[in-house]
Protein backbone atom coordinates (compact mmCIF):
# COMPACT_ATOMS: atom_id res chain seq x y z
CA UNK A 1 0.00 0.00 0.00
CA UNK A 2 1.60 3.34 -1.03
CA UNK A 3 2.34 5.77 1.77
CA UNK A 4 4.41 8.80 2.74
CA UNK A 5 5.31 10.68 5.90
CA UNK A 6 4.42 14.30 6.56
CA UNK A 7 7.20 15.78 8.68
CA UNK A 8 8.41 19.10 10.05
CA UNK A 9 12.21 19.17 10.07
CA UNK A 10 14.57 21.94 8.97
CA UNK A 11 17.79 21.35 7.05
CA UNK A 12 20.20 21.48 9.99
CA UNK A 13 23.31 22.02 7.87
CA UNK A 14 21.78 25.08 6.23
CA UNK A 15 20.49 26.31 9.60
CA UNK A 16 24.00 26.08 11.07
CA UNK A 17 25.45 27.82 7.99
CA UNK A 18 22.90 30.64 8.31
CA UNK A 19 23.84 31.14 11.98
CA UNK A 20 27.55 31.24 11.12
CA UNK A 21 26.98 33.70 8.28
CA UNK A 22 24.84 35.88 10.56
CA UNK A 23 27.61 36.00 13.17
CA UNK A 24 30.14 36.82 10.46
CA UNK A 25 28.04 39.73 9.17
CA UNK A 26 27.35 40.99 12.70
CA UNK A 27 31.10 40.95 13.39
CA UNK A 28 31.86 43.10 10.35
CA UNK A 29 29.02 45.62 10.53
CA UNK A 30 29.84 49.09 11.79
CA UNK A 31 26.66 49.48 13.87
CA UNK A 32 27.62 46.38 15.93
CA UNK A 33 31.22 47.58 16.54
CA UNK A 34 32.19 46.92 20.16
CA UNK A 35 28.90 45.25 21.07
CA UNK A 36 28.25 41.75 22.29
CA UNK A 37 25.74 40.95 19.52
CA UNK A 38 25.70 37.33 18.32
CA UNK A 39 23.51 34.32 17.49
CA UNK A 40 24.03 30.90 19.08
CA UNK A 41 22.54 27.56 18.02
CA UNK A 42 21.76 25.14 20.86
CA UNK A 43 21.29 21.55 19.71
CA UNK A 44 20.07 19.21 22.47
CA UNK A 45 18.83 16.03 20.82
CA UNK A 46 15.50 16.84 19.18
CA UNK A 47 15.25 20.22 20.91
CA UNK A 48 16.89 23.01 18.91
CA UNK A 49 16.87 26.69 19.65
CA UNK A 50 18.59 29.89 18.65
CA UNK A 51 19.65 32.49 21.20
CA UNK A 52 20.03 36.09 20.07
CA UNK A 53 22.26 38.37 22.16
CA UNK A 54 22.60 42.17 21.85
CA UNK A 55 23.21 45.33 23.86
CA UNK A 56 19.76 46.89 23.31
CA UNK A 57 16.26 46.05 22.15
CA UNK A 58 16.93 47.84 18.87
CA UNK A 59 20.05 45.75 18.28
CA UNK A 60 18.10 42.54 19.00
CA UNK A 61 15.79 43.59 16.17
CA UNK A 62 18.80 44.16 13.91
CA UNK A 63 20.26 40.74 14.80
CA UNK A 64 16.85 39.17 14.10
CA UNK A 65 16.71 40.87 10.68
CA UNK A 66 20.23 39.67 9.78
CA UNK A 67 19.34 36.12 10.86
CA UNK A 68 16.08 36.06 8.86
CA UNK A 69 17.88 37.36 5.77
CA UNK A 70 20.55 34.66 6.05
CA UNK A 71 17.96 31.93 6.66
CA UNK A 72 15.98 32.86 3.57
CA UNK A 73 19.15 33.19 1.51
CA UNK A 74 20.22 29.66 2.57
CA UNK A 75 16.79 28.24 1.69
CA UNK A 76 15.63 27.59 5.26
CA UNK A 77 11.97 28.49 5.65
CA UNK A 78 11.59 31.26 8.23
CA UNK A 79 8.43 29.58 9.56
CA UNK A 80 10.76 27.12 11.35
CA UNK A 81 11.75 29.84 13.84
CA UNK A 82 9.26 31.18 16.37
CA UNK A 83 10.11 34.86 16.88
CA UNK A 84 7.22 35.51 19.27
CA UNK A 85 9.34 34.83 22.37
CA UNK A 86 9.80 37.79 24.70
CA UNK A 87 13.10 39.50 25.41
CA UNK A 88 15.01 38.74 28.60
CA UNK A 89 17.08 41.46 30.22
CA UNK A 90 20.49 40.28 31.36
CA UNK A 91 22.74 42.25 33.70
CA UNK A 92 23.41 45.84 32.67
CA UNK A 93 22.13 46.82 29.23
CA UNK A 94 22.35 43.34 27.70
CA UNK A 95 19.36 41.54 26.21
CA UNK A 96 18.78 38.04 24.95
CA UNK A 97 15.93 36.32 23.12
CA UNK A 98 15.44 32.56 23.05
CA UNK A 99 14.02 31.53 19.66
CA UNK A 100 12.84 27.90 19.43
CA UNK A 101 13.29 26.06 16.14
CA UNK A 102 10.22 24.00 15.25
CA UNK A 103 10.92 20.31 14.66
CA UNK A 104 8.37 17.53 14.65
CA UNK A 105 4.63 17.84 14.24
CA UNK A 106 2.91 18.38 17.59
CA UNK A 107 -0.25 16.46 18.45
CA UNK A 108 -2.59 19.38 17.72
CA UNK A 109 -1.19 19.88 14.20
CA UNK A 110 -1.22 16.10 13.68
CA UNK A 111 -4.91 15.92 14.54
CA UNK A 112 -5.59 18.86 12.21
CA UNK A 113 -3.80 17.06 9.36
CA UNK A 114 -5.77 13.89 10.11
CA UNK A 115 -9.02 15.87 10.03
CA UNK A 116 -8.12 17.49 6.70
CA UNK A 117 -7.42 14.09 5.16
CA UNK A 118 -10.73 12.70 6.46
CA UNK A 119 -12.71 15.72 5.20
CA UNK A 120 -11.09 15.55 1.77
CA UNK A 121 -13.15 12.49 0.79
CA UNK A 122 -9.99 10.88 -0.61
CA UNK A 123 -9.63 7.18 0.12
CA UNK A 124 -6.70 7.65 2.47
CA UNK A 125 -5.79 6.88 6.06
CA UNK A 126 -3.73 9.24 8.23
CA UNK A 127 -2.05 8.05 11.43
CA UNK A 128 0.17 9.92 13.84
CA UNK A 129 3.57 8.20 14.15
CA UNK A 130 5.43 10.06 16.91
CA UNK A 131 6.32 13.47 15.47
CA UNK A 132 5.25 12.61 11.90
CA UNK A 133 1.94 11.83 10.21
CA UNK A 134 1.89 8.80 7.91
CA UNK A 135 -0.64 8.96 5.10
CA UNK A 136 -1.42 5.79 3.18
CA UNK A 137 -3.87 4.82 0.49
CA UNK A 138 -4.46 2.51 -2.45
CA UNK A 139 -3.72 4.97 -5.28
CA UNK A 140 -0.66 7.16 -5.82
CA UNK A 141 -2.86 9.84 -7.37
CA UNK A 142 -4.79 10.16 -4.10
CA UNK A 143 -1.49 10.57 -2.23
CA UNK A 144 -0.43 13.33 -4.62
CA UNK A 145 -3.81 14.98 -4.06
CA UNK A 146 -3.23 14.80 -0.31
CA UNK A 147 0.16 16.51 -0.68
CA UNK A 148 -1.45 19.30 -2.73
CA UNK A 149 -4.24 19.62 -0.16
CA UNK A 150 -1.82 19.88 2.78
CA UNK A 151 0.36 22.44 1.00
CA UNK A 152 -2.74 24.53 0.31
CA UNK A 153 -4.44 24.23 3.71
CA UNK A 154 -1.59 24.12 6.25
CA UNK A 155 0.23 27.38 5.56
CA UNK A 156 1.53 28.12 9.07
CA UNK A 157 3.87 25.09 9.09
CA UNK A 158 6.63 24.39 6.54
CA UNK A 159 5.66 20.76 6.00
CA UNK A 160 7.82 18.39 3.99
CA UNK A 161 6.95 14.98 2.64
CA UNK A 162 9.38 12.09 2.68
CA UNK A 163 9.68 8.32 3.03
CA UNK A 164 7.44 7.74 0.00
CA UNK A 165 6.79 4.01 -0.39
CA UNK A 166 5.09 2.34 -3.29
Amino acid sequence: MPSFDTVLEPDLVELRNAVEQSNKEIGTRFDFKGSDARVELADKGKERSLTLYADSEFQIGQVRDVLLAKLSKRGVDVRFVDLSAKLEKLGGDKFKQLVPVKTGIDSEAGRRIQGLIKQSKLKLQASIQGDAVRISGAKRDDLQGAIALLKREVTELPLSFNNFRD
